[in-house]
């Protein structure tokens, strides 16, 4: 996740046996077979949380095969999420959920690097009440969306409301579906990618197709074809970090303007700003955790994706008066 940090792993003693001669160092090693940053790893050795066959190394010590290695990592430190007034649009809002229509730029929850300016941070100021979780940090929150992804996004209000909306996630019954601009065209109108995905393992703020990865499936359709991309519409069946682009990427159709996984170059062909991705969550459907009605929402693109979307259909001519998602079929059921 580029726009985050990787996440810790779960705390407690975690042990790794070398089963090769790699020749790189102590905290490199640490930090790949953990999803750590090389940093984290090196703190994790330097406050004697690291042993080797149960003495303590440098960070520098290359580790050789049959070496055992005994990690140990503490809980994460609670921290404070400070209230901040930054303008929201709620498009749902009763005593159990609000439903916001999140900007691209905007992180969803506090982590390193971005303690302030998210959503969690907006939420707070504005006085929503939020489900309480172990991570005060992410309460409240059903699932996310990256920070240069737009649209809608669940929020939980209730400690119910979060068990029971959770519950849907997982088996399914929310539907999530976004608007995306693919380079190049697919090989056929309907394509579903069903692929493991997993942190990179050369490179730990990209996610990958990883044959150990956690199972991912993400069904694509297409609503336009044009000169140079596809207007898409994704259907998410889980909810792996980046799922969408790394599956478009991993068949040779990166998200225009995703600079993380090969698409941001061509952005001004396609009038696209810098640091945005045309990836926007614009339809979502979940059963109300209260009453169990189906709560329909919808979110027409952006202004910078509209823009972007009128320059990539050019001479095909798009009506920049109408909604575009609707025009095109995004909204239709049987799609």
């Amino acid at each position: 996740m580029p726009e985050h940090d990787a996440p810790i792993p779960a705390p407690g003693l975690h042990t790794i046996v070398v089963e090769a001669d790699e020749g790189i160092r102590l905290d490199l090693l640490i930090a790949r077979s953990l999803s750590l940053s090389r940093t984290q790893a090196a703190t994790l050795i330097a406050t004697a949380k690291v042993s080797v066959n149960g003495r303590s190394e440098r960070a520098s010590y290359r580790p050789v095969r049959g070496d055992r290695l005994e990690v140990t990592v503490p809980p994460p430190v609670a921290r404070d999420v400070v209230p901040e007034q930054i303008p929201l649009t709620v498009v749902f809002e009763d005593d159990h959920v609000l439903v916001v229509d999140k900007p691209a730029g905007m992180v969803v929850h506090p982590a390193p690097g971005h303690w302030t300016g998210t959503l969690v941070n907006a939420l707070r100021g504005r006085g929503t009440t939020l489900a309480e979780t172990t991570a005060m940090e992410r309460a409240g929150i059903v699932h996310r969306l990256d920070r240069d992804t737009s649209g809608l996004l669940l929020v939980a209000k209730s400690e119910r409301a979060l068990r029971t909306l959770g519950a849907a996630l997982a088996a399914r019954r929310i539907i999530r579906r976004y608007a995306v601009l693919a380079w190049g065209h697919l090989g056929a109108d309907r394509v579903t990618v069903e692929r493991p995905i997993a942190r990179d393992p050369r490179d730990r703020r990209r996610m990958a197709v990883v044959s150990t990865g956690r199972a991912a499936k993400t069904d694509f359709v297409r609503l336009a074809r044009f000169d140079s991309a596809d207007l898409l519409r994704a259907q998410l069946h889980t909810g792996r970090t980046h799922q969408i682009r790394v599956h478009l990427a991993s068949i040779g159709h990166p998200v225009v303007g995703d600079d993380v996984y090969g698409g941001g170059g061509g952005r001004r062909l396609l009038a696209l700003p810098p640091r945005r991705h045309f990836l926007h969550a614009g339809w979502l459907i979940f059963p109300h955790p209260i009453t169990g009605k189906l709560v329909d929402l919808r979110s027409p693109l952006p202004d910078d994706l509209a823009r972007s979307l009128i320059a990539a259909a050019g001479a095909s001519g798009l009506d920049p008066s109408h909604d575009a998602l609707t025009d095109l079929g995004f909204y239709t059921l049987d799609l």
